[in-house]
């Protein structure tokens, strides 16, 4: 128990002591020692690799989880040292509305079909974004959160140390500069004349003890200088780290790229193939539409909304092969055979490049003019597209269509 007194006494002095010289510092009534400007730099570039990699790791899980309640309920599940339960994703979940919702219209109907298939291109998403999750967390998110509440802990906790090692420093050198100040004032040489000579004696005895406060002085600085160089190697090394964990971060991002072009790769295919197959249907599902639909009384409302609004250009279309079914002549339809009809070619502007998925399509570039036209049996969401000798089909999205 004595011991600890002790302890906490001499605890208590240091404190104290750090507390005066820390207050002395900044009122400018004390002196600092500085550190080099090569240990500063290493400082400030430690702190910058610290604030942004909190504010790239916050805003990736904002990336990765766009719903706080549920990044808050990771959290507390990461903290606890359990499992985070598997939660379904936005778009799995609206696959599975659209696919109950196609079972309620009839999965035969046109309605129907095309739920089943974009839930089921939804389903996929979905599935990719929790595979480029899972990726982007262990990959790129793991590695800066370790070094946050690994490595950066132990170079602030060896910072504070330094500090306190320069704080006791500078406060011996206080303390010794003091004892020798008193120790030249006590060593001066007294007036003969108004001084008793009881002063004698008293003054040898003062320069004596202040003699030996400027040994202790001198050996308490000593020591402390040895702690400080000691302490200040240690967190240079530290700092020096600073450069591999640049690395191993670097190394991250460049999975996380990865990551994130494969997922993107994953759902423009996905979302190809969807249009592709939407577009194949688009004409069988209308067909049916009009085929069930009631025969107009009077004047039907689509009668009536196209009476109303301004008039809008339109494809020429060359007529129809009697006999020939649409799905046929769409079957054996080959854009570099035909030839565009006499009249009714049409200019259209392209909105957006695009990129030829085989030799029966025209890649198109940006802002470019090209000479449109419809064949017989052709996708409504389709189009001829010619320029100069190349020519191929062409979506009709991306294009817009000139007077």
């Amino acid at each position: 128990m004595d011991f600890n007194v002790k302890k906490l006494a001499s605890d208590a002095g240091v404190f104290f002591s750090r507390a005066m010289q820390f207050t002395e510092e900044k009122l400018g009534q004390a002196e600092k020692t500085e550190l080099d400007a090569h240990f500063e730099n290493l400082l400030a570039r430690a702190d910058c690799t610290k604030n942004w990699t909190e504010k790239i790791l916050r805003q990736t899980e904002v990336l990765l989880q766009p719903n706080p309640s549920a990044r808050v309920e990771e959290f507390l599940y990461e903290k606890l040292d359990r499992k985070v339960p598997s939660r379904v994703t936005n778009g799995e979940l609206l696959a599975q509305y659209m696919t109950e919702a196609a079972n309620d219209f009839g999965p035969g109907t046109p309605y129907g079909k095309t739920l089943i298939k974009v839930g089921e291109t939804q389903r996929r998403l979905g599935a990719a974004e929790r595979d480029f999750i899972h990726s982007a967390s262990i990959n790129f998110l793991t590695p800066l959160r370790n070094f946050l509440e690994g490595d950066w802990r132990t170079i602030s906790k060896e910072r504070r140390i330094l500090q306190n090692r320069r704080l006791d420093l500078d406060a011996c050198k206080a303390r010794l500069k003091k004892a020798k100040a008193a120790e030249a004032k006590a060593a001066a040489v007294p007036d003969f004349q108004e001084t008793r000579p009881r002063n004698y004696v008293l003054s040898a005895s003062a320069s004596a003890l202040w003699s030996d406060e400027v040994e202790k002085a001198e050996h308490e600085l000593r020591l402390t200088q040895t702690e400080f160089d000691r302490q200040a190697e240690v967190t240079r090394l530290l700092l020096e780290g600073i450069s591999s964990t640049h690395v191993n971060h670097l190394r991250c991002l460049h999975e996380f790229v990865e990551s994130q072009t494969n997922y993107y790769a994953q759902c423009y295919q996905y979302m190809l193939d969807l249009q592709k197959q939407l577009g194949r249907f688009s004409g069988t599902f209308i067909g049916n539409a009009e085929s069930t639909s009631p025969p107009p009384a009077a004047t039907s409302p689509p009668a009536v909304a196209a009476a109303t609004l301004p008039a809008v250009p339109t494809i020429p279309v060359v007529p129809t092969i009697v006999g020939v079914p649409s799905t046929v002549a769409e079957s054996v339809l080959n854009p570099n055979e035909v030839k565009p009809p006499a009249s009714g070619t049409r200019k259209a502007r392209v909105l957006y490049d695009y990129e030829a998925a085989d030799s029966t399509e025209l890649a198109l570039l940006a802002d470019e003019m090209i000479t449109v036209y419809s064949l017989p049996g052709m996708d409504p969401d389709w189009l001829i597209g010619e320029r100069g000798n190349q020519k191929g089909k062409v979506p009709v999205t991306y294009l817009e269509l000139l007077s």
